[in-house]
């Protein structure tokens, strides 16, 4: 049995604001979120074990496996037994994209609506990181 190759994330780069209104393990899988939609991190990058980020970010391993399931769920990684997490094919459905995106921007919303930004300003911000990515 030959082993698909795959990709370490060397540096991948998470940053936590403990004084933000926005859960840890919601800027964890933002930021992750983030990286593969930008291609920082492409199909088939093995993610850090739990234990190791957990660790690198002083957080419990908890925090971090919710983030990892929150990733799962959203088919954006997979678990693949003992080579731990990596980043998906992300080849989903137009249903799957429109559900994704539709909850994308409720958890967006959430956390504008939570850090007292108005409705212009969140789609100013949301307008700039949308561009940021052509």
């Amino acid at each position: 049995v030959v082993a698909r190759p795959f990709r370490v994330a060397a540096r991948m780069i998470v940053k936590i604001n403990h004084n933000s209104p926005i859960p840890v393990c919601e800027q964890i899988r933002s930021q992750i979120a983030r990286l593969i939609a930008s291609e920082e991190l492409v199909q088939d990058t093995q993610l850090p074990p739990i234990r190791q980020l957990a660790s690198d970010l002083g957080l419990a391993k908890d925090t971090v496996a919710r983030a990892y399931e929150l990733l799962e769920r959203d088919h954006l990684v997979q678990r693949a037994g003992r080579r731990g997490t990596t980043v998906s094919r992300g080849q989903t459905s137009a249903t799957e994209t429109n559900k994704r995106i539709k909850q994308a921007a409720a958890d967006f919303a959430l956390a504008a609506a939570q850090l007292g930004i108005s409705p212009e300003d969140a789609c100013v911000a949301v307008r700039k990181a949308m561009l940021s990515f052509r």
